[in-house]
């Protein structure tokens, strides 16, 4: 039947082209973002995944940021450690200098009190952004060392602390800057050592004076002080490797996070490009249908003619 109030071929194909136009916008959304996951309605799932894995990611790369501050500390507390080492060897290699007969032990003990006050200089000096782990008050320090997002969906911050203690401080300060006595592995003193079944009591290695003091008991305290900062330096080592190890595999993570998301959500450019020539060939073929359509009811006028 034809009718000129109702044209189902037309109708037909406007609905046919109105289709291919909303593909056509679905996909050049997809080409101008280069998602084709953009927002909640195109895949809920995948974009609730993706949001939260983004964030995880945003949050993964401020702990990179704190592993770094973490590392210049530890570092820079390990640089002063092991420049103190050197220092307290220079001192006992003075001390057994001090021990032969007939040299100038006053001018040995003014090359170590040299020794002992750039000592006082390192321990002063190894702060990072006003931290200082070698040096100052006893107490414990902390650096960031993951992020973590457990099982259950809770997220957590983990850290990696260092006690700073008599074992592993060089001095610790009064109010003025002074260093205090007998504390820290270069200020103790008073403890017994036992030396081939001899007993030594020990000198803080700050106040040592070849000219006065026992230099067999000097020498032992020295050697005592070495063995704690060796263990001291060895420990901020284990911890700056713990970091490097994280600071690399939160990158990687991030990267593995990243390229997880885009596995979900990101359009395949080349597919895109070409889904695109299809539906814009279809829109011609549509129009050019509709124009058919249309042109139906024109011919029924020639019927009256």
């Amino acid at each position: 039947m034809a009718s000129i109030l109702t044209n189902s071929s037309a109708m037909s194909a406007l609905s046919t082209l109105r289709s291919i136009a909303s593909s056509m916008e679905s996909t050049q959304n997809s080409i101008s973002t280069g998602l084709k996951v953009s927002k909640a309605s195109d895949n809920a799932a995948y974009w609730s995944i993706s949001t939260t894995m983004r964030s995880d990611n945003m949050a993964l790369s401020a702990v990179t940021d704190a592993l770094g501050v973490g590392a210049a500390k530890v570092d820079t507390a390990y640089a002063g450690m092991d420049s103190a080492i050197e220092v307290v060897k220079e001192i006992k290699a003075k001390i057994v200098a001090a021990k032969e007969e007939g040299v100038d032990k006053t001018k040995i003990q003014d090359e170590i009190t040299q020794l002992q006050e750039q000592l006082v200089s390192i321990a002063k000096s190894s702060s990072f952004n006003g931290e200082n782990w070698i040096a100052g008050t006893a107490g414990d320090k902390t650096v960031v060392s993951g992020f973590v997002r457990g099982s259950d969906g809770n997220v957590s911050v983990k850290t990696t602390e260092y006690t700073m203690d008599d074992d592993s401080m060089l001095y610790t300060f009064d109010a003025d800057g002074l260093v205090e006595d007998d504390n820290g592995i270069l200020g103790a003193n008073g403890d017994t050592i036992t030396v081939d079944g001899t007993d030594y009591t020990t000198i803080a290695v700050k106040d040592i004076d070849v000219e006065t003091d026992d230099i067999d008991a000097a020498l032992v305290s020295v050697d005592a002080a070495l063995e704690k900062m060796t263990s001291a330096g060895a420990k901020l080592g284990s911890i700056s490797s713990r970091i490097e190890l994280q600071t690399d595999f939160s990158e990687k993570l991030s990267d593995a996070i990243e390229k997880g998301v885009g596995r979900l959500v990101d359009a395949d450019m080349n597919e895109e490009s070409t889904r695109l020539k299809a539906l814009q060939t279809q829109q011609q073929l549509a129009i050019q249908a509709l124009s058919i359509a249309n042109s139906d009811s024109q011919n029924i006028l020639s019927l009256f003619r």
